[in-house]
This record gives structure tokens, C-alpha cells and sequence, in this order.
């Protein structure tokens, strides 16, 4: 969709380019939900893909996944490979949570090629999956706060409903950072969807770290990514017993599920993921 009220498209080549947004500018990355709909608001979009950030990066404390990273690059999709791969490099079983995150989105292949982690994240809705699967990680988001300096937060805390989100104005996510614990645990993955390839209604992703904890997280059907916490993979009924004390206002409504059938499906898949990770290998 053509943004008729743009009149400036700045590169971003430098932070000090990042000064100026205001309320009627917007940050351009993939631009994907951008130019999907009409933002009548907007006269200036700053793009920061000039930047040059890495889109993957190895730390000695895990693994830093620039927001323009795109969907492509963080499920290492490519020629032959269009799906992604079963996981980013070997002895990294959690990254299998990328491509997966990836293929719950309802996007074609095209577009995984242009969207980026960054945007899924701040856009922050229910069905933002890759959000969910980096959430389910453990991991930290970065931010460049308007003024300078660096802000981390874990990402658990970053989405507060559909649509909303903590960053404040002016400021622009950076990175996120993953943890080496999460990117050598074991995981397991869920999804339901009212139509085969309808978006998704329930998505649960389960994490196991090395010393025995267990985290079963919830996107989807929530209105905002739920995170779980056991110190050991959980029993039917404990697993239950969390789920049970969810407020009925975190279950999303929406035409893709009412809050009853997500609530419910979400406890069958919750089952199988604790089931799958309490397997031994």
C-alpha cells in the first residue's frame, strides 16, 4: 500500500540518525506490516537496515539477533531449504524453535525474506510467534532508549496486550540476546489453527534446560506471551494447575478462537509438550 502522506525517507546510517522520531515518523525496517495498511499519521520513516547490524551474532554468552534480522535468516532458510532448517548449527537444539516459530506465522516464503524479528516482536500480537519462540528462550531485548545509553529487560515482560508494549517513544530496539542455556536445551513445539492453514489459535513451546528446569510457554491464545515455570518438567497436574490460574482476560477473542476453545486446546497441547520433554534421550 502506497503511504501517501510520507514526504521523507531517511537511512539511518548512524545512532544519531535515530534522534529525530517523533510521533509522525515511523521506524522502516522490513516494512511488511508498514505498508499493509493505511498510517495516515506518518510524514517520515526512518529506515535502519542502512545500519549494518549483523543479523546473527555468536557472544560468549549466546547468541545477539539483530531486530532486522529477518525471518528467513533466523530460520536459515534458503535455495533448497525454503522451510528452514531443523536447527541453526548443530549442538544447538533450542535454536529448532526458529523455523518453527517461523512457519506459525501465516506468511509465504516471499515474505519471510523481507520481515524482520524486530517488527514481529514490536508489533506484539497474540499470533506473533517468532515473538513467542524468542520468549520461550529466555531471551533479553536490547534497547536504544531516545537520549542514549542501552536498556535490557528479559523479553517475557516486554508485551503487555495485543498491540502494546513498554518501549517508549522515540526509543528503538536494538538486538535480542539469547542465552548458551537455552541454545543447547531441549525444547518441544505445539500448534492449532481453526483452518489447516489459518493462523494460528494455540501455539505452545516448551523449554528444558541442562540443570532440570522447565518452562512451557503460551502465545496465541493469549494476549500476550505466558511463560510457565517448573523446576523440573511438570506433572499433568501441576501443568493444569498453572493453566487453571490464568485470568480468563489473558485468553484472546478473536474469529480465530474464543477464549473457552483456545483455554482448553491450550491444555492438550501444554500435555504433550511437558509429555515430549520428559522423555530421555
Amino acid at each position: 500500500m502506497d503511504l501517501d502522506t510520507v514526504r521523507e525517507v531517511v537511512l539511518a546510517r548512524e545512532r544519531a540518525d535515530l534522534a529525530q522520531l517523533g510521533a509522525d515518523t515511523a521506524v522502516l525496517a522490513g516494512g511488511t506490516f508498514l505498508f499493509s495498511e493505511p498510517h495516515d499519521h506518518l510524514a517520515r520513516l526512518v529506515d535502519i537496515t542502512a545500519l549494518g547490524w549483523a543479523p546473527l551474532l555468536e557472544r560468549g554468552d549466546g547468541l545477539e539477533i539483530a531486530a532486522t534480522c529477518t525471518l528467513a535468516q533466523l530460520a536459515g532458510a534458503g535455495s533448497g531449504r525454503e522451510l528452514g532448517t531443523a536447527v541453526l548449527r548443530p549442538g544447538w537444539p533450542g535454536t529448532a524453535l526458529f523455523a518453527q516459530g517461523c512457519r506459525a506465522l501465516l506468511a509465504s516464503h516471499k515474505i519471510w525474506r523481507t520481515a524482520t524479528v524486530g517488527g514481529n516482536v514490536c508489533l506484539s500480537l497474540p499470533a506473533g510467534a517468532v515473538l513467542g519462540a524468542l520468549v520461550a528462550l529466555d531471551a533479553a531485548v536490547v534497547i536504544w532508549p531516545r537520549g542514549g545509553g542501552e536498556r535490557r529487560i528479559p523479553l517475557r515482560e516486554f508485551v503487555t496486550g495485543p498491540g502494546e508494549n513498554v518501549l517508549a517513544a522515540g526509543a528503538v530496539v536494538r538486538s535480542f540476546l539469547v542465552p548458551s542455556s537455552s541454545l543447547v536445551a531441549r525444547t518441544a513445539f505445539r500448534r492449532i489453527a481453526l483452518a489447516p492453514v489459518g493462523r494460528s489459535g494455540a501455539v505452545v513451546m516448551g523449554r528444558r534446560d541442562a540443570d532440570g528446569q522447565c518452562a512451557i510457554t503460551v502465545t496465541a491464545a493469549t494476549t500476550r506471551p505466558v511463560v510457565l515455570d517448573f523446576a523440573t518438567v511438570p506433572t499433568p497436574v501441576e501443568l493444569r494447575e498453572q493453566l487453571d490460574e490464568l485470568e480468563q482476560d489473558l485468553w484472546f477473542d478473536d474469529p480465530h478462537g474464543t477464549p473457552d476453545w483456545r483455554r482448553h486446546v491450550t491444555g492438550l497441547l501444554a500435555a504433550e509438550v511437558a509429555a515430549e520433554l520428559s522423555e530421555s534421550r
